[in-house]
């Protein structure tokens, strides 16, 4: 069967897991840590709908990486500065304390642990396949791997290392944005673009008439928040993650911004 839209049972389902940690309110303990106020500036690509992107009706960025960022200041006492940056060079430049975090819907790996901690998982994912809608030459992630189609998608992502493992690197074309691939895709430059899934729902709630996600997963990955190694902001932020999750507050998030009724308002 294709994935056709946003299968509400499918999105009911991943709202769940999303929010499978969350309990009643009743349980919530205020964290005993406190950033004094302290400024955290946080990296972001403004290019990663739901995660974070830019409404093209008031210019503003937004997202869930806001969203998630500012509960969790209220919740330690610091302020968060959001910084519009580049994916290629971001874990660099968190590693180089450029920035103070980095929220950009990073995979955790063992790779990247070795230069910038990170928080614990909030969310997982799986790597999906977003195609044109109406797709008939395939059907099937078998199908696409025994041919001979293009496959895009972000470089310097987990998404660009499993497409090359999967499919070969000649198959593979490289896009320093993701909206920028899913245009290549729209343009039948590729024939699909391999993107995480709760990214890939976000790119599909934009353009509805022109793209799905096809059925399968191909991996699956946990996501954090990264930090220079050794920050004092691990703590608190793990601090205040758990206590969303406990006091249903990030399912009430997670409910907004991966409902099968959300839309990005993104230029399209």
């Amino acid at each position: 069967m294709r994935f056709r839209k946003l299968s509400v049972v499918v999105a009911l389902g991943l709202v769940a897991a999303l929010s499978a940690c969350g309990s009643s309110k009743s349980e919530v303990k205020t964290s005993n840590t406190d950033l004094g106020g302290k400024t955290v500036t946080i990296a972001v690509e403004n290019a990663y709908p739901p995660f974070n992107y830019v409404n093209k009706d008031t210019n503003v960025a937004e997202g869930w990486d806001y969203t998630v960022w500012r509960e969790i200041c209220k919740r330690a006492n610091c302020k968060a500065e959001f910084k519009e940056a580049a994916w290629d060079g971001m874990i660099q430049a968190v590693s180089e304390g450029q920035f103070d975090a980095a929220a950009d819907g990073i995979t955790i790996t063992a790779e990247r642990a070795k230069v910038v901690n990170f928080s614990n998982g909030y969310i997982k994912i799986e790597q999906r396949l977003m195609v044109k809608k109406g797709e008939d030459r395939f059907t099937s992630l078998d199908e696409v791997k025994a041919g001979d189609y293009k496959i895009g998608t972000q470089t310097g992502t987990t998404n660009f290392e499993a497409a090359s493992k999967l499919y070969g690197e000649g198959r593979v074309s490289g896009f320093e944005t993701f909206a920028l691939a899913t245009q290549a895709l729209l343009n039948d430059d590729v024939d699909a673009v391999i993107i995480d899934d709760t990214a890939g729902q976000g790119y599909v709630g934009a353009d509805r008439e022109q793209l799905e996600l096809l059925e399968g997963s191909i991996s699956s990955d946990e996501l954090g928040f990264i930090f220079p190694k050794g920050s004092d902001l691990v703590g608190p932020v793990n601090a205040a993650l758990k206590e969303m999750e406990a006091d249903g507050t990030m399912k009430t998030i997670n409910d907004e911004f991966f409902s099968p009724d959300f839309e990005a308002p993104v230029a399209e």
